[in-house]
């Protein structure tokens, strides 16, 4: 399932992160590459123990524990800390599917990456180029949203970031393991969910609603891993 998570930063959470990466320091991004990885990606990106990294992950996630639509479609169990990268000057990152297992290095936790998030953090008419582009079964799908909006999808896909021609794509990109590891299921537990809600708005709370939420949470309850 690939989908826009709308607003994760707006207003003042957006331009507090905005102003730390200005004022960081950035690296070759081949440092937290894999060996296949490596060979296609070019760009510049924080290092994951960069104070401004970590300060503006913290506004990143504590944004994300409060978002209806991330929480419902992720479903998540463990968080990477945000990554943060930056293209310009022809930059791109070729064809190449994400790590299976990402290990943070503060804490030595494993993660088994089933969700990749990118949230964009340059409005895309400031560059030129840098799409994020995700191969799935359904097709090709180019992503270039607006700064604070972001975009999840299997890690399990083939995607790439197109060359930035003009300007900079500064974005945040992580990984999550969720409590439903099936992308089938996820994208199943995420529709009723939405209908669920959308009934609520409409009827309130009438019986049949309770039922159709009862049988969500079984769901949750037969599949989770926790």
């Amino acid at each position: 399932m690939l989908l826009h998570i709308p607003e994760v930063l707006s207003g003042e959470s957006l331009q507090q992160v905005q102003q730390l990466l200005e004022q960081a320091e950035w690296v070759d991004g081949k440092v937290t590459a894999g060996t296949q990885s490596a060979q296609v990606k070019n760009n510049m990106q924080l290092p994951e123990d960069s104070p401004a990294a970590q300060a503006a992950g913290h506004i990143i996630l504590t944004a994300l524990g409060h978002h209806p639509i991330f929480m419902s479609a992720a479903l998540p169990k463990r968080v990477f800390p945000p990554l943060f990268n930056c293209y310009q000057g022809g930059m791109a990152f070729g064809n190449h599917v994400d790590n299976s297992v990402r290990t943070i290095a503060r804490t030595g936790e494993h993660i088994r990456t089933d969700v990749s998030c990118t949230l964009f953090l340059a409005e895309p008419d400031s560059y030129e180029g840098g799409e994020l582009i995700v191969e799935d079964t359904y097709g090709v799908h180019s992503v270039k949203l607006p700064a604070g909006h972001a975009v999840i999808y299997p890690s399990t896909s083939l995607h790439r970031v197109e060359p930035v021609t003009k300007g900079a794509r500064v974005a945040s990109f992580f990984w999550l393991q969720s409590m439903i590891r099936d992308d089938s299921k996820r994208a199943l537990l995420f529709d009723m969910d939405m209908n669920i809600m959308r009934l609520r708005e409409t009827y309130g709370d009438q019986e049949t609603i309770i039922g159709l939420t009862a049988t969500y949470h079984n769901l949750v309850r037969m599949w989770a891993e926790i």
